[in-house]
């Protein structure tokens, strides 16, 4: 198993690398990457699957249900939906946002891709993630995977994390430097 960078080291990292190890062993990287796709937009977009994947509330087995529905709904590869199973099984839904974060970084790492976490005020046309690729791989030399999340509260601009470097050109951090700059 890979245990570059830690990545073991937390329990979400674990759960990712033995679903990466079980993806790869079947050949299913591509598919189960898809499903968590998949996964990860329906936890951005809906509060009830949110809710399911973090409410201490929901029973065992009323969370087990439940996701083998959403899986079928879905359309989950068989590799995922077990995966998910399992997670709502051992009662570690709210792990699920992690896993996916690690899942997508080893299959870039198995890609020969480097991972960039990229954090935007607002979603990023498709033309602004491919113009970001691409500055991003003249700068590095190799092909860049781009893991997107939203957060208004940066204002605008970005924030760029690619391994333990960060580069931030939020509008929110200048603000705040700004401010820290007028207070002298």
């Amino acid at each position: 198993m890979e245990n570059s960078g830690g990545i073991q080291a937390s329990l979400s990292g674990r759960y990712a690398t033995a679903l990466f190890e079980l993806a790869r062993e079947e050949k299913a990287i591509d598919a189960v990457s898809n499903s968590l796709a998949g996964l990860k937009a329906a936890l951005t977009e809906s509060d009830d699957f949110r809710r399911l994947t973090t409410s201490p509330l929901i029973g065992r087995d009323e969370a087990v249900k439940a996701v083998a529905a959403v899986a079928t709904v879905m359309k989950l590869d068989a590799i995922t939906t077990k995966f998910v199973g399992v997670l709502a099984q051992n009662r570690r839904l709210h792990q699920l946002s992690a896993v996916i974060r690690v899942f997508g970084q080893l299959a870039a790492r198995h890609r020969g891709e480097t991972t960039a976490e990229v954090t935007s005020a607002h979603p990023l046309e498709a033309e602004q993630v491919e113009a970001l690729k691409a500055k991003l791989k003249s700068q590095l030399g190799r092909d860049v995977a781009v893991d997107l999340t939203v957060d208004p509260a940066l204002l605008g601009g970005l924030i760029v994390k690619i391994g333990s470097t960060q580069i931030d050109g939020s509008i929110r951090t200048k603000l705040n430097t700004l401010a820290i700059a007028m207070k002298g």
